[in-house]
């Protein structure tokens, strides 16, 4: 019997084992039960970091293309059609996914072209859209603090949220990005995006020209796809205690487990939608956009 068979098998019982006693394995499931049940027997089986190879090409080639991203995005005088170009060039990136079926076919067959990415989103107004009122916010006040959750390696972290960053830390905002402890599909890990972000800066710790002393990485202590926040690791915690805007980035952390998460500061949840049942239960298209901004400061 072939690896993935083995695997597959071994998963059906545990879902078999549900459908007859919704308790065990630690049950009832729940979409952060069964990822983790999923990587679980991956890791036992032996397959640790299965897209370790197609990873490191992406990051390659985004990192080629950063300069040319962030220059393309400070050509844009206007300040609320840069934000927006911002957000969409998180969108594109966040299209890069090996955890969706039809996305992880079509980037095999042909790639994906980033720029174009960004000009090919569904139209606005998008499921759930408060660029608008967010954009209102960002133009009155600087956030002190922004922890954002990283999502895909490649265009995502790359392309999509460090342009976004880069531009917080030139508004002097301190960020804190915060990624996985462990592989899980092509999910940045945090010693890969340590290594990313050294070689992206220059002699003087500089970002194409923005000061990048106050970006921190901090490792989430999650080694899912998507995210428990009551189990976050202690300097994670810290780091975040303060901050007056937490982002959650992509479908995985931002939809299928904290859409509805209460902060007790601004929060964002951002992503496209790849899979449709997640479409139709939010009664929008696939590859629909979410972008959700909750303003929770006086």
């Amino acid at each position: 019997m072939l690896f993935h068979e083995f695997t597959q098998l071994k998963y059906t019982e545990i879902l078999e084992d549900f459908k007859k006693d919704p308790k065990s394995h630690s049950g009832p499931p729940d979409g952060i039960l069964l990822c983790r049940i999923r990587e679980q027997v991956l890791r036992e089986l032996g397959f640790r970091d299965i897209f370790k190879k197609v990873k490191d090409e992406e990051n390659t080639k985004a990192m080629s293309l950063f300069e040319t991203v962030v220059r393309l995005n400070d050509d844009i005088e206007d300040e609320a059609k840069r934000v927006e170009n911002l957000v969409r060039g998180i969108f594109a990136g966040n299209v890069f996914d090996l955890g969706a079926a039809q996305l992880a076919e079509l980037f095999s067959k042909d790639g994906m072209s980033f720029l174009a990415s960004c000009q090919n989103l569904v139209p606005r107004p998008w499921v759930i859209d408060d660029l608008d009122k967010f954009i209102v916010k960002w133009c009155k006040k600087s956030w002190k603090k922004v922890v954002i959750f990283v999502d895909n390696s490649g265009a995502d972290v790359i392309l999509g949220i460090l342009p976004f960053a880069r531009e917080l830390l030139h508004r002097g905002t301190q960020v804190v990005l915060a990624a996985n402890d462990l592989p899980s599909i092509n999910d940045i890990t945090y010693t890969e995006l340590i290594d990313i972000i050294s070689k992206l800066k220059d002699e003087q710790g500089k970002l194409v020209g923005v000061d990048a002393s106050n970006l921190l990485i901090v490792n989430s202590g999650n080694d899912l796809p998507v995210i428990d926040l009551s189990s976050i690791s202690q300097e994670l915690a810290y780091l975040a205690s303060d901050a007056d805007l937490v982002m959650m980035e992509g479908m995985g952390r931002g939809i299928e487990t904290n859409l509805y998460a209460q902060f007790r500061c601004d929060s964002l949840k951002i992503g496209m939608v790849k899979h449709q049942e997640v479409a139709d239960f939010l009664g929008g298209r696939l590859y629909d956009c979410v972008f959700k901004y909750d303003d929770n400061l006086d």
